[in-house]
This record gives C-alpha cells, structure tokens and sequence, in this order.
C-alpha cells in the first residue's frame, strides 16, 4: 500500500510538473511578442534570432564573354539576443557574428575573406521612477574578427596581414540613460564612455604611424569620451524585416599625434566622431529561403586611407580596386541568397 502511494505521488508530481512547464512555455511565448514593442512588468527570460547561409556557385567554359572560370562563395549571418526581464530590471544581450570566404579558380582556389565580424553588446538597466521607457543602464561592448586579413589589392598579399583576431579588439564600457521601447526599439547615451583598443605590436610597427589609432610599437590605446547606440527593428511585413543601428564615438582626450620620427602624422580633435551604421534588409521567400541586402558604413580616423603602397621592390604602386574615391570611409556591401533559419 505504502509502495503504491509513493507510485501514484510520483506520477502526479511528473504531470503537475510537465504541466507547470507547458504554462510557463506558453506564458514566455505569448509574452514574447508582446515584449517587442511595449516595456512591462514581468520575469522572463526571451531569446530570438536568425541564421542565414548563403552559397554561391560558378563555371565556364570556351565562353565568349569571359569571366571566372569556376568559382565558389560561402557566407554566414547570425543575429541574436538574450533578454532577462525582473519586473523593472532588463539585462539584454546581443550577438552579431558574420563570417565569408570566396574560392576561386584564378586564384588557385586559395580563400579570401568577403566579411569577417563579432560584436557583441551586454547592457543592464533599470527603469528610473514613474518612467515607462527611460532606464539607467551600464553597457559592454566588444567587437572583433575571427582570422587573419589581408590586403588583396597588393602584389604580394600573402607577405603581409593587415589584422587579426583579437588585433584589433575594441572593448567599450559606459553608463548611461536608455530609451527603450520594447525589444525593437532602443537608444543609449552615455555622457561618460572608456574604450580601449588592443592590438599584437606586429601591426603597429608596419606602418610608421602605427595601426588602429595605437602608436607605434604599442599595443593599446585608450579613449575616453561620449558614446550613443541605437538599434531599430521593424516588422514591414510577415516576410519581411529590417533591422539598422548607429554608433557615434567621441574622444575628449583626441590630439594631434606623431609617429616615430616626430613628425605630425594627422589633426585629431573630439569633432572627429568615430561611426558605424549597420543596415539589413531581410525577405523570407519560403519558409527556409532567403534573400537579404545588407550594407555597413563606417567613419574611424584612427583608420587611415592610401591608395597607393610601397612594393617589395621600394615603388610606390596605385591600388587596383574600386571605391578608391570613397577616402577614410569603410564600406561593406552584401547581397545574398540563402538558407535561413529563425528562432
């Protein structure tokens, strides 16, 4: 009798406890969408995010108009946040990562980066009194790259790479006020912003200036000044998704700087506003098929622009790419046709 009490006590407590679980799944999804766009009062943990790999394949032969004879393009987008909420407390994070390779025929198939990038952001906030969208928060953020680049305009690429992982990484901390609506809408201001960058001294003492705004030989520099991030996503449609963000960087401490000789090598002052827009446009053609435009523009004056460079041989040669008039300006442009999975 004892032996079957505990039985059925057992089984209740399994079914009380999967029933528990199937309210709580159905309480964090329903909330989910609501959370989007409207701050509340709750204890939550909510997740999303999408995956996209895109392929791209080619071959010619005895073809008239020319071109690369066989060729070969893989590229992958993630996007995704982790967001807690306790009542009115928001600790959110985000993960933005993208990776791609081309192989081509002319090149010997050796593979040269399309796009190379980790950003993530962690900010913890909380409401401020009798404010619906107004919240004191404090902010990381870190971005990077996974591997080696180069510069593939230059005769002898393989000779040299231009960065690395973690050279240059960019570590920003800074508190502030955040105007937030929701998952989809968020501005942060931060009057009172550190950043530091680090870099292996390889790539500083390439160039006589020095690399990424750190002098020469060094292998850190450090910034102290304003910070604004602001991300926007909107819905246009069932299919359809766009997401943007901007981030403005100013340093109190800019000056001119020198290089190792002594001479003036550029004029820095903190109207030099260091900025990224980041932009993606998303169609969901099918249920696993997508297609999305992207195009990322940046402005950093720690990161010089020549469009020439000095050979192995000592000459000075003129960059073979397009966009040499675009100057300082970083400009990253995709397009792509693939597999995307949402979660």
């Amino acid at each position: 009798m004892k032996l079957k009490f505990h039985l059925i006590l057992s089984i209740y407590c399994i079914l009380y406890t999967n029933n528990i679980n199937a309210q709580v799944g159905g309480t964090v999804d329903n909330i989910k969408g609501s959370l989007q766009t409207v701050n509340k009062d709750t204890v939550a943990w909510i997740h999303g995010g999408m995956i996209s790999i895109g392929v791209n394949e080619g071959f010619l032969h005895n073809w008239p108009a020319g071109g690369e004879v066989a060729s070969f393009t893989i590229n992958g987008i993630l996007k995704t946040y982790l967001t807690y909420y306790n009542k009115d407390i928001v600790w959110t994070n985000n993960l933005d990562l993208a990776y791609g390779l081309n192989y081509a025929y002319s090149n010997l198939f050796i593979p040269r980066k399309t796009d190379d990038r980790i950003d993530f952001t962690s900010k913890l906030g909380k409401r401020l009194h009798n404010s619906k969208d107004i919240y004191l928060s404090g902010l990381f953020n870190l971005k990077s790259q996974f591997t080696k680049a180069y510069d593939y305009s230059m005769q002898d690429w393989q000779k040299t790479s231009t960065s690395n992982f973690l050279s240059p990484a960019y570590f920003t901390v800074a508190a502030g006020l955040e105007y937030r609506k929701g998952n989809n809408l968020s501005m942060f201001f931060s009057p009172i912003a550190a950043r530091e960058t680090i870099a292996d001294a390889y790539y500083t003492q390439q160039h006589a200036q020095g690399a990424f705004g750190i002098d020469y030989g060094k292998t850190s520099h450090f910034q102290f000044g304003a910070y604004f991030s602001g991300r926007y996503t909107i819905n246009i449609d069932k299919r359809t998704t766009f997401n943007t963000r901007l981030d403005l960087y100013t340093d109190y401490l800019a000056k001119d700087t020198k290089d190792n000789t002594g001479a003036v090598i550029k004029k820095d002052n903190p109207g030099n506003i260091q900025f990224m827009s980041d932009n993606l446009l998303t169609w969901k053609a099918s249920k696993t098929i997508n297609i999305a435009l992207g195009l990322t523009l940046i402005y950093d004056n720690n990161i010089p622009y020549s469009s020439t460079y000095i050979n192995s041989s000592g000459t000075t040669v003129t960059k073979d790419q397009p966009g040499n008039n675009l100057g300082w300006m970083e400009v990253k442009q995709l397009f792509t046709i693939g597999l995307i999975y949402k979660f």
